[in-house]
């Protein structure tokens, strides 16, 4: 079973049709929307401050999400997918971004709408990564615009096929 834990009179919420995995931890100060899922091994520290999670998104295997004391918060809109090994700390993605596998936004960054972070990009503290972009290398730099519907329209369906296939470990749930 998941680790959910109550720290410093904060409780996690989780909304409805989530599927947590029995290895996600999940502390203190942080509201997950509806239809999301946090995968094996993701955890999320609301220990220091704020964790605010929009619906349908995914969180995949070894994600970190933490924030700095009195300083920054999470926030993290609808349709958005964070990669396997993601850090996210201290910052803001905007609805349908996506985060590639095992990169690193730093504090008080904001990923824009229908962005794209490539694999193992960092990008650094106060960076704003341009809305239907994407940004790559380290630190993450600007290589190209992407055609916003395309980009939505792919990011969306990212985060729909996580939503399905969270189906499959509650069917087993159900069955066992």
């Amino acid at each position: 079973m998941a680790i959910i834990k109550s720290l410093r009179g904060f409780t996690p919420k989780i909304g409805k049709n989530c599927f947590i995995a029995e290895t996600a931890v999940i502390i203190g100060d942080v509201e997950i929307g509806d239809d999301c899922s946090i995968w094996y091994g993701a955890v999320l520290r609301g220990d220091v401050n704020s964790i605010r999670i929009g619906n349908r998104v995914n969180i995949q295997d070894n994600a970190v999400l933490h924030t700095t004391y009195k300083k920054t918060t999470i926030k993290v809109e609808d349709d958005v997918s964070i990669g396997h090994g993601v850090i996210l700390h201290g910052a803001e993605v905007k609805q349908g971004a996506l985060l590639g596998m095992g990169s690193t936004v730093m504090d008080n960054a904001v990923i824009g709408q229908g962005a794209i972070v490539a694999a193992n990009a960092l990008v650094l503290e106060n960076t704003q990564v341009e809305p239907a972009s994407v940004y790559a290398g380290v630190p993450a730099k600007f290589v190209k615009k992407v055609d916003p519907q395309l980009s939505r329209e792919t990011n969306e369906r990212i985060a729909r096929n996580y939503l399905f296939y969270s189906g499959w470990y509650k069917e087993d749930k159900d069955k066992g």
